[in-house]
Formats: structure tokens, C-alpha cells, sequence
């Protein structure tokens, strides 16, 4: 007797992007996935995606989160989560590779609790970046 796989319907044709996204593993919490689709964080096919949008097999799903941005395609509908070998085969990934650490390295960040930017420190950033018509 075959045993249904877990977290798949068999008349699962789409499912909330929230709810996909948390179930493959691309969240760590369902919440957290609904509140990147608030923010503006989530794309789909190019359009900024609500929590309740659905996604199909062959959707492209754009998520940025830590200054990089994730690229994969739907393979698969799930709705529950997942162990990590079958959230894998439920998607495609076709994200760019991240920067090199010596570029990352490079980039200038601030020190936590440091405030934001005074005016003189924004216009050597944005001279050093070569952002300033002078």
C-alpha cells in the first residue's frame, strides 16, 4: 500500500505564497514569510505578492531578505512543511551566487547602535561611492 507523500494534496494545484514559502524551507516561520510579503520583500512573476496570493507549479518567487536575493521556480505544491530532501524537489533554484567574501568584506557597514548617518558622513559616502556632482 503506498503511503501519500507528506504535505501534498492530491488536488493541490496552488497554494498561498506565505504558506509555500514557510512549507519549503525559505522561512523559518510562516509569520515571518507573511510579514516579508507585507514588507514588499516577495515577488511573484514579477509583481509584488500579498500573503494570500497563490502560486502554481512554474511560478517564479523572488525573495529578498539580508541584502541578497533568492530566485527560485514552483516544481511542486506543498502546503505543510517539509523535511529538507522533499522541499528541494518542490523547487527550482536560480539564485545568483552570493558575492565573494572579499567583496562582502569590502562593503562599509556601520557599527550596531551607531545611529543613522550625519550629513557629513553621507557625503563622504556618496563621494567615495561617486554619487555627488561636484
Amino acid at each position: 500500500m503506498a503511503r501519500a507523500e507528506h504535505g501534498t494534496k492530491n488536488n493541490a494545484t496552488q497554494a498561498r505564497v506565505d504558506s509555500w514559502t514557510w512549507a519549503v524551507r525559505l522561512f523559518k516561520t510562516r509569520s515571518a514569510a507573511a510579514e516579508a510579503c507585507r514588507g514588499g520583500h516577495v515577488r511573484v512573476n514579477g509583481s509584488t505578492a500579498k500573503p494570500a496570493q497563490p502560486v502554481r507549479p512554474g511560478d517564479e518567487v523572488r525573495i529578498r531578505m539580508g541584502g541578497l536575493e533568492r530566485i527560485v521556480i514552483v516544481e511542486r505544491i506543498v502546503t505543510k512543511r517539509v523535511g529538507a530532501p522533499i522541499a528541494a524537489q518542490c523547487l527550482i533554484d536560480r539564485s545568483p551566487p552570493p558575492p565573494p567574501r572579499e567583496i562582502a568584506a569590502t562593503m562599509p557597514r556601520r557599527d550596531r547602535g551607531a545611529g543613522r548617518p550625519t550629513k557629513r558622513e553621507r557625503r563622504e559616502t556618496d563621494r567615495l561611492l561617486g554619487r555627488t556632482e561636484h
